[in-house]
């Protein structure tokens, strides 16, 4: 369940101080998308250029970067998924609200990327780590109206309370996620191909790159989130 110590892993870059007004920056989100049941991850081709990638792109305007990524990921690989809480270092704080209790898992970004579009305008890319949806979301979207099939729904979150081992009990055995046909939005999305690969298998595609790393850390989170509810015997005992 633990990805190999040999890979060399990218480092973060030194602080920097940059301003960009609304006309000279875009906003981005990705997404790795596990299949935690058999330890897989979507990946996608381009079909003409010949390259490995994973799902990413410009979040909508008016759209928040979490639902941009969730909505890239199932346009660019036709892979329905929802972000999944893992154990993650960050330095945001936690909310002030009784109401919502402290949980060692969160949704942040794992990796950020600032990237120039043009001399002068920055593009910045956070990327995220999701799960495919269980049998019942997916049927759920599935048996809406046929104008709804093609197009990116908001998922209910992963359950705050459930385990992955209850999670992934949810799916019979053999159970192999859905994955929907011409999804993408535009001429260049169109040529775009994916599948569900081994977690080294995608990183070996995805060398040298931060993707590649998206992916490792990715699958460390889930393993780390497992064992954490393993030893303290579920979800409640981990808070």
């Amino acid at each position: 369940m633990t990805t190999s110590a040999s890979h060399r892993r990218p480092t973060s870059d030194l602080p920097v101080i940059a301003n960009f007004d609304s006309a000279h920056l875009t906003i981005g989100a990705g997404v790795a998308i596990f299949h935690i049941a058999t330890a897989r991850v979507v990946v996608c081709y381009h079909s003409v250029h010949g390259y490995w990638f994973l799902p990413k792109g410009r979040r909508d305007a008016g759209e928040d970067s979490v639902t941009g990524a969730e909505r890239e990921g199932f346009e660019e690989s036709g892979y329905r998924n929802r972000l999944l809480p893992i154990p993650l270092r960050h330095r945001q704080p936690q909310a002030h609200n009784p109401s919502l209790p402290y949980s060692p898992f969160v949704t942040e970004p794992i990796w950020t990327q600032l990237m120039p579009v043009s001399r002068s305008a920055q593009y910045v890319l956070f990327w995220y780590i999701a799960e495919t949806f269980p049998p019942d979301l997916e049927d759920l979207v599935t048996g809406r109206s046929e104008t709804e099939k093609g197009v990116y729904q908001i998922p209910t979150p992963f359950p705050r309370n459930m385990t992955l081992k209850e999670r992934v009990s949810m799916e019979g055995e053999g159970y192999e996620p859905v994955r929907h046909k011409n999804t993408g939005v535009n001429e260049e999305e169109k040529l775009y191909e994916s599948c569900l690969l081994p977690i080294e298998e995608a990183a070996g595609k995805l060398r040298g790159t931060v993707m590649a790393d998206v992916v490792r850390r990715g699958w460390q989170g889930i393993c780390e989130r497992r064992e954490m509810e393993e030893e303290a015997g579920g979800f409640e005992e981990v808070l």
